[in-house]
C-alpha cells in the first residue's frame, strides 16, 4: 500500500492516459459475450476502467491507493471506487458479470495469488468471465533482483513480481473454464525513462 501511494503521489498518471492493448482485447470480447457488470481490481487512476466506461459499461474499481482513486475521479468519474486492498474483497456484496485485471496477479507470493483468484471466482457470476493479464517469463526483467520464491523477484525493495510461463498461468486458473491464453505487446510510458515494451501475457477464462 505504502509503495504505490508513494508512486501515485509522486507521479500522478504514471502511465499516461492510453488504455493497455490488452484492455482493448478484453473489452471486444466482454462485448461478444455481452457482458455490462465489470469489476476492475487493481484499477489504478481508471486508464483502463475509462475505456469500459466510455462504451457504456458499469464498472466498478478496486484501488489501494488513496492518491490514484482522486486522480481517478476526475479522469473517470462514471467508475465507483472502493478504496481497500484486492485481498480484502469483496467490499460490497455484488455479483459480476467480467472481471478485468490488468498486471496486479503478479504483485503477490503464491499464497495471496491463490487467495486473490478465489475472491474474483466469488465475485463473478455463474457463467462470468474474467480477464487477466500479467508478466511473462519472456519480460527483459525476468530474473533479475532476488528471487524470494520459484520465478518471483524483488528487482525494487518492496515489491515482488512473479514471471509466469504458460503452464504456470494455466494451473493458477484451473478453479475456472480456460477459453484463451496467449501473449501481447504492450508499450507504456514510464516518464522519465521513456517508452517501454513489456511482453505480457493474458488469460480469458470462464466461470463454470
Amino acid at each position: 500500500m505504502e509503495y504505490w501511494e508513494r508512486r501515485f503521489i509522486k507521479g500522478g498518471k504514471i502511465w499516461g492516459d492510453r488504455p493497455s492493448n490488452t484492455a482493448f482485447y478484453a473489452l471486444d470480447l466482454f462485448k461478444r459475450h455481452n457482458l455490462n457488470k465489470i469489476l476492475v481490481p487493481g484499477a489504478g487512476y481508471g486508464r483502463n476502467a475509462k475505456l469500459f466506461t466510455d462504451a457504456n459499461l458499469d464498472v466498478v474499481g478496486i484501488e489501494v491507493s488513496k492518491s490514484a482513486i482522486n486522480i481517478a475521479k476526475k479522469f473517470d468519474p462514471k467508475t465507483r471506487f472502493f478504496h481497500g486492498s484486492v485481498l480484502d474483497m469483496p467490499f460490497k456484496d455484488e455479483k459480476y458479470d467480467g472481471i478485468y485485471c490488468f498486471n496486479v496477479l503478479h504483485l503477490f507470493l503464491k499464497n495471496a495469488r491463490i487467495l486473490f483468484l478465489s475472491k474474483c471466482y466469488n465475485q463473478l457470476k455463474n457463467d462470468g468471465f474474467a480477464f487477466f493479464v500479467v508478466f511473462s517469463d519472456k519480460e527483459r526483467s525476468f530474473g533479475k533482483g532476488k528471487q524470494v520464491e520459484k520465478n518471483t523477484f524483488e528487482s525494487k525493495p518492496g515489491r515482488p513480481v512473479h514471471y509466469f510461463s504458460e503452464s504456470d498461468l494455466r494451473k493458477h486458473f484451473r478453479k475456472f473454464s480456460v477459453i484463451e491464453t496467449g501473449t501481447i505487446e504492450d508499450t507504456e510510458n514510464h516518464g522519465e525513462l521513456g517508452l517501454h515494451t513489456h511482453i505480457l501475457r493474458y488469460i480469458y477464462v470462464e466461470k463454470k
